[in-house]
């Protein structure tokens, strides 16, 4: 149920171009859970993907969405993208909250 970081519009001006040619995305992502029919905690789906420019604003931002009603987990992490070619790195984890998928 996880998407992948290769799934998200990296083309935001909300990342840090670095000399090297990189960029860094810092990305906030929220996770909902359906319920089953026995009123228990299906799967998670992810809720919504947002960018920001610091790590700090990620995660604060995770903080918040975490302690809204319907979230169940919340992650903030950095991914860094490889200018030229475009492929993207595993993320790095900032902050995890409540239940979130595994790592894989």
């Amino acid at each position: 149920m996880s998407q992948n970081a290769n799934d998200l519009d990296l083309e935001d001006p909300m990342s840090e171009t670095e000399e090297s040619g990189t960029k860094v995305h810092y990305v906030c992502q929220t996770y909902i859970a359906k319920t089953t029919a026995r009123g228990q905690q299906g799967p998670l789906k992810i809720d919504k993907q947002l960018q920001y420019s610091t790590p700090r604003e990620a995660k604060e931002r995770a903080e918040r969405e975490f302690r809204a009603e319907n979230c169940v987990g919340a992650d903030a992490y950095m991914v860094v993208e490889d200018s030229s070619s475009g492929e993207v790195g595993d993320p790095t984890f900032l902050v995890r909250l409540g239940s979130v998928p595994e790592q894989e």
